[in-house]
């Protein structure tokens, strides 16, 4: 409406409010204002005032289909695992010693699960966030899908499963003023007289430990609450504008795995658009600690057992060619890859159903690698499958 008052925010701003009514000495002035704060409060509860990062993602059409890629790096599950992550990206060709993108048209695909069981997802996140922009102005993408470990962050449900939130990754993700006073506290109940805070969380790390063993089963407690909400503050935006599933060329990325009835009855763009939808809605539900717009019975996708970030079937199942077929068939698709599922032996684990399925999930981090985990990566040049791995199998 030209000339006119083009939204509510406008109408409440202070500028309009002086336009329209200068005489500021008029006694009813502070009335007006204090009726134009409380119609403010009101038009905010009712339909949100949102950010414009999270209005971003929210009204951008996200695509999640590309064609006429040559070359495609695929990295599976990090926990956590920067300087692997590193490795892995120098050791293909995709940085400089100096982590900047020289992987020209290259996409590189890290199909999930940075954060949980690891130290070091928040260098992973910035690195990750960096290299996106590096890569899209070199003609190449960098996709950074969401896994079944960034649902539970976001969810605020990590923090139940013994292991998953380690102490560097609490420690990394709360905000700073609350972890200085925290690391005062621990000083004096140590009987230190240091005036000076540590940064190291190693140096209470029982004292952290404590902290996160007691929040769990409360979702609510202190310590969990500001380590969620600072975390969904800083990424949780560029979280959900990634994607679940993908198609680059006649291949298929998606972090758990992809079942016959999904396949069958939804386009990529859906599932992305509603699983999006779906964690955002529990995202801002347990950081505002509200309930869920969306009733735990209209989900489809969220936390499903049959969901792309949960399903297993693909990894483990052995007696599963014609369900493969056809699932391929319904995506108009020649290979799928996934991760979720450990093959910590050999690539003749992580080639399945003849490499019409690849198991991306090698173990990177320490935490596998104790027990046999491998860095490693899955390269595709010209529709040929190789795999990059710092310690090979046979």
């Amino acid at each position: 409406m030209q000339g006119g008052i083009t939204s509510y925010r406008e109408c409440l701003s202070f500028k309009f409010l002086m336009k329209h009514y200068p005489n500021r000495k008029d006694p009813f002035f502070s009335f007006i204002v204090v009726g134009v704060i409380f119609l403010f409060l009101c038009l905010t509860c009712a339909v949100g005032i949102e950010s414009p990062i999270r209005a971003s993602y929210r009204d951008k059409d996200i695509p999640c289909e590309w064609s006429g890629v040559k070359r495609i790096v695929a990295v599976g599950d990090l926990h956590g695992a920067y300087v692997h992550f590193v490795t892995i990206l120098m050791g293909t060709g995709l940085v400089d010693d100096k982590l900047n993108w020289i992987g020209g048209k290259t996409h590189l695909v890290q199909i999930g699960d940075v954060l949980d069981r690891g130290d070091k997802p928040k260098d992973i996140f910035d690195l990750a966030i960096r290299l996106e922009k590096e890569a899209e102005a070199a003609g190449g993408k960098v996709h950074m899908m969401i896994g079944n470990h960034e649902e539970m962050n976001l969810a605020n449900t990590a923090f139940d499963r013994e292991g998953y939130i380690t102490v560097p990754q609490f420690v990394q993700f709360l905000p700073e003023n609350y972890r200085i006073k925290q690391e005062k506290k621990f000083m004096r109940k140590a009987g230190s007289k240091s005036s000076e805070s540590s940064t190291s969380d190693g140096d209470f790390f029982e004292d952290w430990k404590e902290i996160i063993d007691k929040s769990i089963g409360k979702a609510r407690s202190t310590g969990r609450i500001l380590y969620l909400k600072n975390l969904d503050k800083l990424y949780g935006d560029w979280i959900i504008g990634n994607n679940v599933i993908i198609k680059i060329n006649d291949i298929v990325f998606v972090h758990g795995g992809i079942s016959e009835v999904l396949s069958q009855r939804w386009k990529l763009k859906e599932i992305n658009d509603t699983y999006r939808k779906e964690l955002d809605d529990i995202r801002q539900a347990v950081t505002n600690n509200l309930p869920p717009k969306i009733p735990g019975y209209d989900r489809q996708l969220y936390n499903e057992p049959d969901g792309p970030l949960w399903y297993r079937s693909l990894a483990e199942e052995e007696d599963f060619a014609d369900d493969v077929e056809r699932i391929l068939n319904n995506l108009q698709a020649n290979h799928i890859v996934i991760a979720h599922t450990p093959q910590l032996v050999g690539e003749k684990d992580m080639k399945k159903f003849g490499g019409k399925v690849w198991v991306i999930d090698t173990g990177i981090a320490d935490y596998y690698r104790r027990i046999g985990g491998r860095i490693s990566a899955l390269i595709i040049d010209d529709g040929q499958f190789s795999v990059w791995d710092l310690e090979p199998k046979k």
